[in-house]
């Protein structure tokens, strides 16, 4: 009937029950077990034949679509699709999905943990402690504090809504949504970057990566906020300008900043930010809880198969 490849990692760890759904449809499956990423060579090597994609991270150009003389469909395995030439998928009839809502509420909650861990000095604290330090810095409750959030997406919208549980008060910028809907919905009061960066003692980043919002913090918007304001960052690393964030926090412009995601994956060994006592980086982890790599495995099994029985 068809070929599918499967880049993401999760699906040979979880996904067998997907997995024998599209076989039972008649749909020969390719999986990665490798326990890595494709190189760039394999994925154009492994999609000149095959019908559909459910697509991790691998860097989907005009150059693979081309080769890929079958491919009607490509299902998201996330949100984001930077990594997807979309104009000419869009050209060649490729359709695209995306797991819309399905890892929400496991990224959100890691936004929320790095509010907790910059407002208690958490990192720096455990690692004194590893070297024999007694020392006790103060830090600040959350209640009470104001976090902005820039994009309220499904992404967004929890990271309100576990905000406003804890006692927080939430203000938002989306240029997308219904500014009555979110205010009356979901609580959360609209207002422009200017204001929201003025305004917030947290920053939280849940934009797309496009022209428009790359390098969106940089050296003009993170003097727009408080001394004593964090800027998290969930969702893309170009939405932050480094060099600008790194002269931002050795100045005191800003107190601290987190991060899930940065412009190099993974990062220099010499990367000046990692020095850094008042900045925190994960290895891109926020969406894998077992609970959300189950939720994508279902959401872009039915996806893609939905495009291909069209």
């Amino acid at each position: 009937m068809g070929k599918i490849l499967i880049t993401p990692r999760s699906f040979s760890r979880y996904g067998n029950k997907s997995i024998d759904l599209m076989k039972a449809k008649g749909y020969e499956v390719i999986v990665n077990t490798t326990g890595k990423p494709y190189t760039y060579e394999q994925f154009c090597e492994l999609s000149s034949d095959v019908d559909g994609i459910i697509l991790g991270v691998d860097r989907v150009d005009k150059h693979m679509l081309k080769g890929a003389k079958n491919l009607k469909g490509i299902s998201r395995f996330g949100v984001g699709i930077d990594n997807i030439d979309v104009e000419t998928a869009s050209r060649l009839g490729i359709k695209i999905a995306r797991a819309i809502g399905a890892n929400c509420t496991s990224v959100a909650e890691l936004a929320v943990g790095f509010f907790f861990t910059l407002a208690r000095n958490v990192v720096q604290n455990v690692n004194e402690v590893k070297e024999s330090k007694w020392n006790k810095a103060s830090g600040v409750e959350l209640r009470n504090k104001t976090v902005g959030i820039l994009g309220l997406g499904a992404i967004g919208r929890e990271v309100s809504r576990i905000s406003q549980g804890i006692g927080m008060k939430t203000i938002g910028y989306d240029p997308f949504v219904d500014v009555e809907e979110m205010e009356e919905v979901y609580n959360i009061k609209m207002e422009s970057i200017e204001m929201l960066l003025k305004e917030s003692d947290f920053v939280s980043l849940h934009m797309p990566l496009t022209e428009e919002t790359k390098n969106l913090i940089n050296k003009d918007t993170l003097r727009l906020m408080k001394p004593t304001a964090y800027l998290i960052n969930t969702a893309r690393g170009g939405l932050v300008n480094e060099n600008d964030l790194y002269d931002a926090l050795t100045e005191k412009i800003i107190a601290g900043a987190a991060a899930d995601v940065f412009s190099e994956e993974p990062p220099a060994k010499d990367e000046k930010l990692l020095q850094l006592d008042n900045f925190i980086l994960c290895s891109h982890i926020a969406s894998l809880t077992v609970n959300a790599e189950m939720n994508s495995i279902d959401l872009t099994t039915r996806n893609l198969l939905e495009i291909l029985e069209k």
